[in-house]
């Protein structure tokens, strides 16, 4: 386990979430796109085509790098689905950027 304990700009935190999507979508065997064209915009339905099951992929990949300190499930239940639907990744790395700071 890896647990990452420095990160906490927006920038760092986005570029280690692309890497964990590029994981994601390669081993689900989706449609990989370039990590560079993951941005704070890019939406987790409509442009990565995640699915619900996806999304608790995710969760574990955020728990084993970041610990008990970025708790996606507490994120997620914020949320109504037109919410989870429109969620981007900036909304993500925003969140856990907060926690990571709430954490230090």
């Amino acid at each position: 386990m890896s647990i990452e304990t420095t990160a906490t700009d927006e920038a760092t935190v986005l570029a280690r979430l692309s890497g964990m999507l590029q994981e994601l979508l390669e081993e689900y065997g989706l449609d990989v796109l370039d990590t560079a064209e993951i941005t704070m915009d890019t939406t987790f339905h409509d442009d990565l085509e995640l699915e619900s099951v996806d999304l608790v992929a995710l969760s574990g990949q955020l728990r084993e790098h970041y610990g008990e300190r970025v708790n996606f499930a507490t994120f997620i239940a914020e949320r109504d689905l037109e919410e989870i639907i429109a969620l981007t990744v900036g909304e993500l790395v925003r969140y856990i950027v907060a926690s990571l700071r709430a954490a230090a």
